[in-house]
């Protein structure tokens, strides 16, 4: 009894660190309980099924790249349209907008909630140059133009719910689109114009990124000896 008495003192002069580290230490019972399947939060489901969708179209591009031919060649107009060609089958394939279709989504979303024309044709003046495109025939001073004769004619900043001012506006952009020989059913080729010019683009960065790579190797002591290849004559497939 005396014993007991003396370890249960003894116990209760331990300092509280050590009674805490014994706590620390010691085994919970939940450990070995089986714990209840965690149900999904719905962020999870999302983010799983985005991770699955990027995975299924990097996968289909993939695909498709491993079998076409690509030549490194942007000076040559057949292999521009070849490249472009197998981007637009990525495209489709692997359900991707294309520039087109990129910049559209783009001024949607961007001017949405614009309330004026005058701010509405800078923010597509501002998008134009972000994505590096020019404005050869000089359309946007055209537009600013016209948006001036408005509304100097109305006598106010002319809003984009105002459909009567709107359709003025219109109608002075019809007079620059004839002016500059532009059609509505022509949109298509204008598209096409501009894709052709995005791979002419992507293909001279894709020389230049395997121009650099080969004279880096070349400066290694075990490629001194080797003869220069030709870009053209690369086979990206061999690479993927």
């Amino acid at each position: 009894m005396a014993f007991a008495s003396r370890l249960l003192s003894k116990s209760k002069q331990l300092p509280a660190g050590q009674s805490l580290l014994q706590r620390e230490h010691a085994v919970p019972v939940r450990f070995f309980a089986k714990e209840a399947p965690r149900q999904a939060l719905k962020g999870d489901e999302m983010l799983k099924n985005i991770f699955l969708e990027v995975k299924n179209k990097f996968e289909t591009a993939m695909g498709i790249l491993k079998k076409e031919k690509i030549t490194i060649d942007p000076d040559d107009p057949a292999a521009v349209a070849q490249y472009a060609k197998v981007m637009k089958t990525v495209r489709e394939k692997a359900d991707l907008f294309s520039e087109s279709q990129r910049i559209k989504y783009t001024i949607q979303t961007r001017t949405q909630d614009i309330p004026d024309a005058r701010t509405y044709l800078l923010t597509l003046k501002e998008i134009r140059i972000k994505r590096g495109l020019t404005d050869e025939l000089g359309a946007e001073a055209m537009m600013m133009d016209a948006l001036e004769k408005v509304e100097k004619e109305i006598k106010k900043p002319l809003l984009r719910n105002d459909k009567k001012a709107m359709a003025l506006l219109m109608a002075e952009f019809d007079k620059i689109n004839k002016k500059l020989g532009i059609q509505r059913e022509d949109l298509p080729k204008y598209e096409e114009q501009l894709e052709l010019k995005i791979s002419k683009a992507q293909l001279e960065e894709l020389k230049k990124d395997a121009v650099e790579a080969m004279e880096t190797q070349k400066k290694r002591e075990e490629f001194k000896d080797e003869e220069a290849v030709d870009v053209k004559s690369l086979d990206i497939r061999n690479f993927i």
